[in-house]
């Protein structure tokens, strides 16, 4: 059965993370990897899961199995979160919320999902995409295909051309939605513009697959989930993936979450069990320890607040680095104007920097960024924005 396999490319990503971590120039820079990173350059486990994690290993009583939808405690936590406390949609019980492996866990089931209910359905992305949307979904055997998002001449969002694709759009597909801080681009929806696809998508008859990554790393807790809530507010149907791998900083505990929205509780419940039974095809238990440590510090209002502080510090950290990048890149040159960094969200941005550029920066600087020229601006700290900046503009210049 073997002898005759080739060998696939692996995930260009993967591959550039590689490259840096074997890379011996003391002075190298990790723009690509997608993972936060502190002031240090490195991913910290914040304080407070610590304290959760000591609570968790006081109190801990077995490490059996948790069943295919997870903790039960996790998903009321959760969809608060998401909707506030007493949203209709949690008191009318018309959703329903399964832990999941992640995000990406939480796609696939959703993808899984998709297929066993419509066969014939296809799910949008956009224009560009975290790119393991496309392997994701095409595991679960669902056609995948794009709509305009990126207006690369205005480094802005394509509105107009995406509301107008989105009108072409067959009744039945799924549209994938960024709730918020847009991977790659970190281009978001303005509210206004919120409101016209959340209209659009309802009167297509399509079903929003809402991508919820980055809550709290854009511009706070409750605004990043805005345009989620119009959306939700128009169709009756949707699927939400959650991750908790940044704004808890869990990213190999491995916690996320996929929440089925209906228009009745009947419905909701159905549907809950078929996402059940997709789970237990798949990986049958999801891990218990992240989900103990989101549970832990959701639950308890002095961790919560704890965890909304250190969140508002890592969010508040970003937004600096953007600004002092722009500053830096004004002030060497002029033959670019780099302001629509400041007006992007989260950790990445699409840069504007070219194939060439960005392949001058890593043999040159050792600067490692993704070809497309997005730069994840966590990489970015104060002790190596001065060399960075004066390695655009020289990658620029030349």
């Amino acid at each position: 059965m073997f002898e005759n396999v080739k060998a696939i490319p692996g995930d260009a990503l993967l591959a550039l993370m590689m490259e840096f971590k074997q890379d011996p120039t003391p002075t190298k820079i990790d723009l690509g990897v997608g993972v936060y990173k502190d002031d240090a350059g490195l991913t910290p486990i914040l304080p407070v899961v610590k304290k959760a994690e000591s609570l968790i290993l006081e109190n801990e009583q077995s490490k059996g199995y948790i069943g295919p939808a997870g903790a039960p405690e996790l998903a009321p936590l959760l969809q608060g979160l998401m909707l506030g406390e007493n949203h209709p949609l949690i008191t009318e019980k018309r959703i329903a919320t399964t832990q999941t492996p992640g995000g990406t866990g939480a796609l696939r089931v959703a993808g899984d999902l998709v297929n066993a209910l419509n066969p014939e359905a296809k799910i949008w992305v956009s224009d560009p995409t975290w790119s393991n949307h496309f392997h994701v979904f095409a595991g679960a055997g669902v056609e995948v295909r794009t709509y305009p998002y990126y207006d690369a001449q205005q480094n802005a969002l394509a509105f107009d051309n995406m509301l107008d694709a989105i009108r072409q759009m067959p009744a039945g597909d799924v549209i994938l939605l960024h709730a918020s801080c847009h991977n790659p681009t970190g281009i978001d929806p303005t509210l206004e513009q919120w409101k016209q696809i959340s209209e659009v998508v309802s009167e297509r008859g399509l079903l929003p697959l809402i991508d919820c990554a980055y809550q709290g790393f854009g511009d706070g807790l409750e605004e990043d989930v805005q345009g989620l809530k119009l959306i939700l507010e128009k169709c009756p149907e949707a699927l939400i993936t959650t991750s908790c791998s940044k704004n808890f900083g869990l990213y190999n505990e491995r916690i996320g979450a996929l929440s089925i929205v209906a228009a009745q509780a009947e419905h909701c419940s159905n549907v809950f069990s078929q996402a059940c039974n997709c789970i237990r095809a798949n990986y049958s238990n999801p891990p218990a320890h992240g989900a103990a440590i989101v549970t832990t510090i959701l639950a308890d209002t002095t961790l919560r607040q704890q965890w909304e502080t250190e969140l508002a510090e890592m969010r508040t950290r970003i937004h600096r680095m953007r600004t002092e990048l722009v500053k830096n890149l004004d002030a060497l040159s002029s033959e670019r104007d780099f302001s629509f960094i400041t007006a992007q969200k989260g950790m990445f941005s699409y840069s504007g920097l070219s194939k060439s550029e960005v392949k001058y920066l890593k043999e040159k600087y050792a600067i490692y960024a993704v070809d497309s020229g997005r730069i994840n601006i966590a990489g970015i700290n104060d002790s190596n924005l001065e060399r960075l900046s004066q390695a655009i503009s020289e990658a620029i210049s030349r």
